[in-house]
């Protein structure tokens, strides 16, 4: 564990906690009931990934900035959601959710990912090419699913910790059965799958000033306080440079160059830093509380390194 002074620590779990509690909806105690497993096991990578707030940050931008290069996805959320009204509560319940998917308690679980796709039947619609869609269609629910887990899982390996091929493998498989229950039956579970779905894929993505505008946003919103909000900036190029070749390359992401030098230095120690530094009031601490483990439970073990 990093030692961190108290005033320091105070102000980050104050921070973490605002980040991950919707204003407008109940907040969620990680631990309770006591003794209730989550969808994934406690020595899962997925419990190791999903504990570091820095990568979390930048792989789920790089995941938002894939799905919105398919233009049902993109027209969906564009059109469904109101992250460009109220970007910071988005992101609140985007987060939130992706807890609950790893660390959260079975059944609160499966209620939440049960309300979600409820809401997922009403969404519809036509893109302005002229396709229509459906939130539950289960191509698009594939995609969003392989793109979560591609952004997460390698912001945290490059830039926290190396994984090796197995634990990456791990890694989507552990993540078929919350995947299951949002209806997204044909989602990766292994490297090879994710990179075939990606090139299946890449053939209809396409550029649209929409995911420039997401970067405006998320660059601006305030997750970070107003002094460090340059930082923010810096992840999101991070974020932009975990996005594969093929895909920058079609959405025209050159005028967004990725991290400049020295930039990657900081991301990393940043990232490396937030590994090691156990928030109290983190879902991921509050889990092992409810099964009975240390809070340091996830500091003291890692998966294996190449």
């Amino acid at each position: 564990m990093l030692p961190i002074p108290r005033f320091v620590r105070q102000r980050v779990e104050s921070l973490a906690a605002h980040l991950l509690q919707p204003s407008d909806g109940p907040r969620v105690d990680f631990s309770l009931p006591a003794g209730e497993p989550a969808l994934v096991a406690p020595d899962s990578v997925s419990w190791q990934v999903f504990k570091n707030p820095a990568t979390l940050f930048i792989g789920g931008v790089a995941a938002v900035i894939l799905e919105l290069a398919e233009p049902r996805v993109r027209t969906g959320v564009w059109e469904h959601t109101s992250f460009r009204q109220q970007p910071m509560a988005r992101l609140q319940r985007t987060g939130l959710a992706a807890m609950m998917t790893v660390y959260g308690a079975r059944k609160q679980t499966e209620a939440m990912i049960a309300h979600v796709v409820r809401l997922h039947g009403a969404v519809q619609g036509i893109t302005p090419g002229g396709t229509p869609y459906r939130a539950t269609d289960t191509d698009l629910l594939d995609w969003v699913q392989a793109t979560a887990s591609f952004g997460f899982l390698n912001a945290y390996h490059v830039y926290a910790r190396s994984l090796t091929p197995e634990d990456r493998d791990r890694f989507y498989a552990e993540g078929a059965a919350a995947a299951r229950l949002y209806g997204a039956q044909g989602a990766p579970v292994s490297e090879a799958d994710q990179q075939a779905q990606f090139a299946a894929m890449q053939p209809r993505l396409e550029a649209s000033d929409i995911v420039h505008e997401f970067l405006t946003i998320i660059a601006h919103v305030p997750v970070l306080p107003a002094r460090l909000r340059g930082l923010q900036s810096v992840m999101v190029r991070a974020a932009i440079d975990l996005v594969p070749a093929p895909v920058r390359h079609t959405l025209q992401l050159g005028s967004r160059a990725g991290l400049r030098p020295g930039e990657r230095w900081l991301v990393t120690r940043i990232a490396k830093a937030a590994d090691r530094f156990p928030l109290r009031s983190s879902p991921a601490v509050q889990a092992c509380r409810r099964l009975g483990l240390p809070d340091d439970y996830l500091y003291r073990r890692r998966p294996q390194q190449r």
